[in-house]
């Protein structure tokens, strides 16, 4: 029962999402603009991991789900984020299902994520994008994904665990399992400041 990955603190924007949602759903077009703005970058990380290239236009088909179905979301700046998460997993899995193809490799733009004070996740720090690439292609794909959710949209636990279908603690074992792979793989290889290897923690 690891603790690495307890419940996240609220996105700094969350209370500014979920305001603007609520005008949007009241026809105010600027208002849907301005969660667009809030949503969109960790959406479009998320689905570089699935779809890779494909990205843009899969976020694309998610939008316009989103857009016609505003009215049936009810909840707040966080629950917006898991919703629009699931809208577009599903809209991903589509397409993979279409393209007959496995997911893509992760690109390494979804893996610029914003730094953190986790012990864990200072593995995920832009300076290790490029080795963190090759090892996150490496996880099980639902550590990958779960990684993603939590890390790269935002996404606490149990919204994550409802994207995926997944209980809670499924999620958290299977974030916890892939950030300490990661975190281990970088430390073994010397990628955490760029310390000289010189003794051998284990």
């Amino acid at each position: 029962m690891g603790q690495g990955v307890g419940p996240r603190r609220p996105q700094p924007r969350d209370g500014e999402l979920g305001e603007a949602v609520a005008r949007a759903q009241d026809g105010d077009e600027s208002a849907f603009a301005v969660a667009y703005r809030i949503v969109h970058p960790g959406l479009l990380g998320y689905l570089r991991g699935l779809v890779g290239e494909e990205a843009e236009d899969v976020a694309s088909e998610a939008w316009l789900e989103i857009a016609r179905d505003l009215g049936r979301f009810h909840g707040d700046g966080a629950g917006f984020r898991g919703w629009t998460a699931a809208i577009a997993r599903h809209r991903a899995l589509d397409h993979l299902h279409r393209q007959r193809t496995r997911p893509a490799p992760l690109e390494q733009d979804a893996l610029e994520l914003p730094g953190r004070h986790g012990t864990d996740e200072q593995a995920l720090a832009p300076p290790a994008a490029e080795r963190l690439l090759e090892l996150v292609r490496a996880l099980p794909r639902d550590q990958a994904e779960a990684v993603l959710l939590r890390v790269v949209v935002g996404l606490d636990g149990p919204a994550a665990a409802r994207v995926l279908g997944k209980r809670p603690g499924a999620v958290r074992t299977a974030t916890y399992r892939g950030l300490r792979r990661l975190a281990r793989h970088l430390a073994d290889t010397g990628a955490g400041d760029g310390d000289e290897s010189g003794g051998g923690q284990g």
